[in-house]
């Protein structure tokens, strides 16, 4: 079984290697969950957007990683809402 720290470092690899131009060096971890059946780790990263123009950080946007507890592949990518 892939451990937290693996499914972590997996899900931030994928989101900067997916997006080389446009994610930050400063991704944050910001929650982690074994799924009940303990099949995946949902892992929510998130990272500063910046407005273009002035280069100053106006939010931060979220994204939810489904990681294959077993083999350690990202499943899914999805945009994480605050409530």
């Amino acid at each position: 079984m892939v451990d937290v720290r693996q499914a972590a470092s997996t899900a931030t690899n994928y989101l900067v290697n997916l997006y080389p131009q446009q994610i930050p060096s400063n991704v944050q971890l910001e929650e982690v969950e074994l799924s009940e059946d303990e099949k995946y780790w949902l892992i929510t990263l998130s990272y500063p957007v910046t407005h273009n123009l002035l280069n100053v950080q106006m939010r931060r946007e979220y994204k939810v990683f489904k990681v294959d507890a077993a083999t350690g592949q990202v499943r899914s990518m999805k945009i994480r809402k605050l409530d």
